[in-house]
């Protein structure tokens, strides 16, 4: 019996999950929405997603698709579905697409923003990364100008990534003022484990003073994760948009 391909689209505060990828002895959000999921269909399933955020990292926008048997006509099926879900993740849409597509291989970009702010809030240290001192952001938007320049980017790579190749294609890279906040907003085809942390951590460093712009250029072109400089925490990085061709999407229902 064929099976039949559906995309979701959903969003997560990852404060509480040891990332999306299901794993041993951890509650990630991979193994709630399949637990979900399956409940509802009354057939085990298994997700796919579009990227593998790490634990505390948020997501306004993640893609995930799933196999199942069944055809799915309910025109509430995403109230049903986040009727069981906890409050921290909640599913906006779900779309027939053809039976070839896949969340991961078919998306044409990611963006992540990632949120700093000057001032100390109880209310908002599990979104975004309270630092005291003032950055340059001026020079570190110079610097993001670098990215544009290069494919490989294995410098800011988690060690031991099992990737079969480091390069990626980096289409938009700048901080912008976010109320009394700053947020750096980056777009790629792809990304590496702990590539935007490790990004943004080197260019905090520039907008320091203790790197200067022209350093950027030897710690990518060294392809080595010694020389950039510190992952910043996870709670400031949101994924907040996937694209893709529509011509995949078949048939679409909203919550």
């Amino acid at each position: 019996m064929p099976t039949n391909r559906y995309f979701i689209d959903f969003s997560y505060d990852g404060s509480s999950y040891h990332g999306f990828q299901k794993q041993l002895n951890a509650i990630t959000v991979q193994e709630i929405m399949e637990n979900t999921i399956s409940k509802i269909l009354r057939d085990e399933i298994n997700i796919i997603s579009a990227g593998r955020t790490d634990t505390g990292v948020h997501a306004k926008k993640m893609f995930a698709h799933f196999d199942v048997k069944s055809k799915i006509e309910e025109e509430n099926f995403c109230y049903l579905i986040n009727r069981l879900l906890p409050n921290d993740i909640a599913i906006k849409a779900i779309h027939k697409v053809k039976s070839d597509s896949h969340s991961r291989f078919d998306a044409i970009s990611r963006t992540y923003n990632y949120f700093i702010t000057n001032t100390k809030n109880p209310f908002n240290h599990g979104y975004s990364y309270y630092l005291s001192e003032k950055l340059d952001y001026s020079k570190m938007n110079k610097a993001s100008k670098k990215f544009f320049k290069y494919d490989n980017f294995k410098c800011f790579s988690k060690s031991n990534s099992d990737v079969k190749t480091y390069n990626c294609e980096i289409s938009n890279a700048e901080w912008v003022k976010s109320g009394d906040d700053y947020k750096f907003i980056i777009s790629s085809n792809r990304f590496l484990r702990n590539m935007v942390r490790a990004i943004v951590g080197t260019l905090i460093e520039i907008g320091k003073g203790k790197l200067q712009i022209k350093d950027l250029d030897e710690i990518i072109q060294s392809r080595d994760r010694r020389n950039a400089r510190y992952s910043v925490p996870p709670q400031g990085l949101f994924l907040t948009e996937i694209k893709y061709d529509k011509k995949i999407f078949l048939k679409s229902w909203k919550k």
